[in-house]
C-alpha cells in the first residue's frame, strides 16, 4: 500500500513498511524512511507508484479550470474526494482525486483551507475583490518589470527619477518604484548610486554625499520658516568694559567674549561674556520651536546650517562695534598668582571692541610660550587670559584638551579645498577652553545650589552622558559641568541659559527637573548631535579624498592604527590597505595612492615600505602633470 500525505505544507508519497494505530512507517521513492501520523494521510492507493501518481496528478490538475471548479462547489465545507467524485461523475481514481486536491491547494483565493483535505469555496463578493487585487498586483508587477528593463538600458523613468533621494538614502521597499530600482541594480550588478550615475542623474559626488545629510534632517529644505525678529532689551545696563572675542575665521555665531580690567596692582577683574538670545525670546515661542527642531548648528567643510535664523543670530552675536545683551561672569583674580578670589554674575549690554581670529593671531601660540612679543592688538589682554587659563588648568589638575591630538580646519572655495592642522592645547585654544570650563562649572554650581533644574554633562568610569542632576565630570576634574556658553549654536545651552537668567532675575525658572520639554530636548539632542557628527566626519573624509585628487598625490606616509588600516599624515583620513603586513599600531609606513572613488569614498592604497625612526608627519608625493 502507498500513501499520499501532507508534510510541512507539501504533498508527499511513500510505500507503507509498517502500520500502527496512529501512524505509518513509510519509505519515500528516494529510499528515505520516515514516520507519518495517520492524521496527515490524505489518500491510500495501490497503483500507480508514488512518483507516477504525483506526476500524473499534476498533469490532471493543470487541465482543470479553477473558476469552473469553484462554480461546482456549494457554500458548505467539502472534502476533496467528494468534489472529485462529483467532477468525474463516478468513483475517482487516485490520480483524479490527487489532481483535484493539488488544484484546490494551489488556489487559496478560490478555496479556503479548513481541516486537512477539506475546503470551502470563497464567497462571490470576497472572491471578486481578491481577484481584483490580484489583477492590480499583476499590472503593478508588469510596470515594475517595464521600469527595471528601462533602467538596465540606463534610461531612468520619470517615476524613478522623482524618487531619487529616497531611493538613494531611505528606500521604501513597499513601493513599486523601489522594487523596480532594486531589481535593476541586481540585474546590472551596480550599486544604487552607480546606477543613477549611469543614467545621468548623479553628476556631482559632493552633492550625493551632502544630500544624504539634507535628506535626513532637512527634507523640506534648509530655509527657515517666516518669523519675527526679537526685540533686544535696551533697558539693560551698559557694562563699563570693552570685550574681545577669539574665534575661527568662518565663525558667524559669536557666543563668547572676554574682558580684562586692572582693579589695582594686586587684582584683576576678568569678564566672561556670553551672548544672551534668551533675553529676546521665550520658551514656547516660534523661535524656540525653530531652535528645538534643529537642536544644534551643523558643520560641514565649507558649509554651515545654523540652529537659529541668520537675522536672529545677527541680533545677539557679539559682533564688534555694537553693545549686545550678555550674561556676564566677572572674576576677581590675583594679579600675582592668578588665584580666584571671588565672582559674580549679571545681565547687561557689553560693548565689543574686536572680533579676533585664530588665523591672524596664531603666531601668539609660540610667542606666549617663549615670552616673545608679537606686536598685535589686544596681545597683552590675551597673554593675561592665557596665564589665568594655566592657573585654572593647574587647579583642576586635568588638561582642558588632549594636547597630543591635532584638529583640522577645512576651507572650501570654488571647489578647491585646503586642510590646515591646528595643535590642540595651543595657548589660544587653552585660553578659550579653560574660560568656558570655568563659566560652565560656575553657573552649573550656581543652579545646583539654588535647586534650579539644568542639563549637565557627566563623566564617570570613562563614559560621558547627559543628566538633569549635577554630578561630577571626571575628565575635567570638576564637581559639575553644564553647557551654557554656546546658546546661539546648541539648544542645550539655550535651555540652560533660560534657567540661569530666571535665577539671576529672581523669577521662577521655565523648566522643572522633571519637565517633559527638558527631558525630551536632552534625549533628542544626544541623538541628533551624534548623527550630525557622523555626517560631518563623512564629509571631511570626502574632502580629504578630494584634496588627494586635487593635489595629484601619488604617495603618502602615515601611521598604522590597527590591522590593515593606516591614518595618513596631514589630514583626518584613515584608509584600508589590504596589502599591509602585520605591523604594530604606531608603525610608520609609506603608501602608494591609486584610484580614488569619490562616490564610494574609497582610495586604492598599496603598501610600499616601512619608515624607520620617523615620528613626525611625512611628505605627500604629487604625480607629474602628465600622469
Amino acid at each position: 500500500m502507498q500513501l499520499l500525505y501532507e508534510e510541512d505544507g507539501e504533498f508527499k508519497v511513500g510505500s507503507v513498511l509498517a502500520q500502527a494505530p496512529a501512524s505509518f512507517q513509510v519509505e519515500s521513492p528516494h529510499g528515505r524512511r520516515t514516520k507519518v501520523k495517520a492524521a496527515n494521510v490524505l489518500l491510500s492507493f495501490e497503483r500507480p507508484s508514488g512518483s507516477e501518481l504525483l506526476a500524473a496528478a499534476q498533469a490532471f490538475a493543470d487541465g482543470l479550470e479553477t473558476d469552473f471548479l469553484w462554480q461546482c462547489c456549494a457554500e458548505a465545507e467539502f472534502e476533496f474526494r467528494d468534489l472529485a467524485r462529483e467532477y468525474v461523475g463516478r468513483e475517482p481514481t487516485p490520480v483524479e482525486s490527487a489532481g483535484i486536491l493539488i488544484k484546490l491547494h494551489s488556489a487559496p483565493i478560490y478555496f479556503y483551507r479548513r481541516a486537512r483535505g477539506r475546503f470551502q469555496a470563497a464567497p462571490a463578493e470576497i472572491l471578486k475583490l481578491a481577484l481584483a487585487g490580484l489583477e492590480k498586483k499583476k499590472r503593478v508587477q508588469e510596470r515594475v518589470d517595464e521600469w527595471a528593463a528601462m533602467l538596465t538600458r540606463f534610461e531612468c523613468p520619470a517615476e524613478i527619477a522623482a524618487l531619487r533621494e529616497e531611493l538613494l538614502y531611505a528606500p521604501d521597499r513597499a513601493k513599486p518604484e523601489t522594487k523596480a530600482f532594486e531589481q535593476a541594480c541586481k540585474q546590472t550588478g551596480l550599486a544604487s548610486a552607480r546606477l543613477f550615475e549611469r543614467c545621468g542623474l548623479l553628476s556631482d559626488s559632493h552633492d550625493f554625499h551632502l544630500n544624504r545629510f539634507l535628506f535626513e534632517f532637512f527634507p523640506r529644505g534648509t530655509r527657515f520658516p517666516a518669523h519675527e525678529l526679537p526685540a533686544t532689551p535696551e533697558e539693560l545696563p551698559l557694562a563699563e568694559v570693552k570685550a574681545i572675542s577669539l574665534d575661527d575665521v568662518g565663525t558667524t555665531e559669536i557666543d563668547d567674549a572676554f574682558s580684562v580690567t586692572r582693579v589695582s596692582d594686586r587684582e584683576l577683574r576678568i569678564g566672561i561674556h556670553i551672548a544672551a538670545p534668551t533675553l529676546g525670546f521665550a520658551p514656547g515661542s516660534p523661535l524656540d520651536a525653530i531652535a528645538r527642531e534643529r537642536l544644534s548648528t551643523a558643520y560641514m567643510p565649507g558649509l554651515k546650517y545654523t540652529m537659529l535664523p541668520e537675522d536672529v543670530v545677527e541680533c545677539f552675536s557679539l559682533d564688534a562695534g555694537d553693545a549686545r545683551p550678555a550674561v556676564s561672569l566677572y572674576l576677581n583674580v590675583s594679579a600675582e598668582d592668578f588665584s580666584l578670589r571671588g565672582h559674580h554674575s549679571r545681565l547687561e549690554r557689553v560693548s565689543i571692541a574686536a572680533n579676533l581670529r585664530h588665523a591672524d593671531y596664531g603666531t601668539l601660540n609660540g610667542g606666549f610660550e617663549s615670552g616673545a612679543a608679537g606686536g598685535l592688538a589686544h596681545e597683552e589682554e590675551l597673554r593675561t587670559l592665557w596665564r589665568f587659563a594655566l592657573a585654572l588648568e593647574a587647579q583642576r589638575g586635568k588638561p582642558s584638551v588632549n594636547a597630543g591630538m591635532i584638529d583640522y580646519s577645512f576651507r572650501v572655495e570654488q571647489g578647491r579645498v585646503s586642510i590646515e592642522p591646528r595643535r590642540r592645547g595651543a595657548p589660544l585654544d587653552k585660553l578659550v577652553s579653560e574660560l568656558m570650563i570655568l563659566a560652565n562649572t560656575t553657573w552649573g554650581n550656581l543652579l545646583a545650589e539654588r535647586d534650579v533644574a539644568a542639563i549637565y554633562r557627566v563623566q564617570s568610569s570613562g563614559k560621558v552622558r547627559m543628566s538633569v542632576h549635577p554630578e561630577a565630570h571626571d575628565g575635567l576634574g570638576v564637581s559639575c559641568y553644564s553647557w551654557m556658553t554656546s546658546p546661539l549654536r546648541r539648544y542645550i545651552d539655550l535651555i540652560n541659559q533660560w534657567q540661569l537668567v530666571a535665577s539671576l532675575e529672581g523669577r521662577r525658572p521655565p523648566f522643572t527637573r522633571n519637565a517633559e520639554a527638558l527631558l525630551t530636548a536632552m534625549r533628542a539632542y544626544e541623538v541628533t548631535h551624534a548623527r550630525y557628527d557622523e555626517h560631518q566626519r563623512a564629509m571631511e573624509h570626502y574632502w580629504c579624498l578630494r584634496w588627494l585628487v586635487q593635489e595629484r598625490v601619488g604617495a603618502a606616509e602615515g601611521v598604522v592604527v590597527r590591522e590593515g588600516t593606516v591614518r595618513l599624515d596631514g589630514m583626518p583620513l584613515t584608509v584600508r590597505v589590504p596589502s599591509l603586513p602585520e605591523f604594530e599600531p604606531g608603525t610608520r609606513v609609506r603608501l602608494e595612492i591609486g584610484e580614488i572613488d569619490l562616490v564610494e569614498r574609497t582610495a586604492a592604497c598599496v603598501y610600499r615600505e616601512t619608515i624607520d625612526g620617523g615620528d613626525g608627519p611625512g611628505e605627500l608625493a604629487t604625480l607629474p602633470s602628465d600622469a
